[in-house]
């Protein structure tokens, strides 16, 4: 009888584990939109090689195109880290005033920091704002133009990190949400042509980042491919469809979400 027992509880997590470590990953992996994202890092790295945050958007735009995109939908570029900038931010958390073009910490992909950062302002100071960085990635992107990979996340507070007990912000844990956010915009200002995902980090409920905040997302890194030359566009951007799996995998996400924040 404990012979039986022992093979039928050996039996099930046999099957858990070629379900979950095989056959579910390998049905809801996709890039069928851009191959060559199948290289992409999945996360960002702090300046001490730890997990940063992780990667949910892409733009395929020139330099000009992306900063012109951005600031149609309301993003600004964020100050450089220096004592000015520093002591700006400072003042904008602890007075409650605006700090539109604060500083963000940096992040490292490919080796070097983030080549651009934007971020939105939410509320009236810069403890709570959206913000993204992004990497431009010359050979990813489509008819010649460079792909910028980036991390979308929304600052909800600031505090001591988890992990090193420094001055940080700490992000809000649906980063999927800032990540719909910043194409939604791009969208609605007319700077879309076409939509499309990939498989990005994976479905994950307990992601910690280099602060030590909780993370969730889908896993899914949403690229937006921006107007040649910023021509507005009139009609909403083609959205080119994902595998029947993956629609499947982002219902079943989309039902968890309000229990997980």
């Amino acid at each position: 009888m404990a012979s039986r027992l022992l093979r039928g509880v050996l039996w099930i997590v046999g099957v858990w584990l070629v379900l979950a470590y095989v056959i579910l990953p390998a049905l809801w992996t996709h890039y069928e939109h851009n191959e060559g994202l199948e290289e992409s890092p999945r996360i960002t790295r702090t300046a001490n090689g730890s997990p940063g945050d992780a990667l949910n958007v892409g733009l395929v735009a020139t330099d000009a195109e992306l900063h012109a995109a951005m600031a149609a939908a309301g993003w600004r570029v964020a100050a450089g880290l220096g004592l000015e900038s520093d002591l700006e931010i400072a003042g904008s958390v602890v007075l409650d005033r605006p700090d539109p073009t604060a500083p963000v910490s940096d992040l490292f992909l490919f080796g070097r920091k983030q080549d651009v950062a934007f971020e939105k302002e939410s509320g009236e100071s810069a403890k709570r704002r959206h913000h993204v960085r992004f990497w431009r990635w010359e050979e990813r992107g489509e008819e010649k133009r460079p792909l910028w990979i980036g991390s979308a996340t929304f600052d909800a507070s600031v505090g001591l990190s988890h992990r090193t007990g420094q001055i940080t912000h700490h992000i809000a844990p649906d980063i999927d949400a800032d990540r719909d956010a910043l194409i939604d915009g791009l969208a609605a200002a007319g700077e879309l042509v076409r939509e499309y995902q990939v498989t990005g980090v994976g479905e994950m409920l307990w992601g910690r980042n280099g602060g030590g905040d909780r993370y969730f997302t889908d896993g899914e890194l949403w690229v937006g491919v921006v107007s040649p030359g910023n021509a507005k566009q009139t009609r909403p951007p083609e959205i080119l469809p994902v595998p029947a799996t993956v629609a499947m995998k982002q219902w079943l996400f989309s039902g968890l979400r309000p229990m997980l924040d």
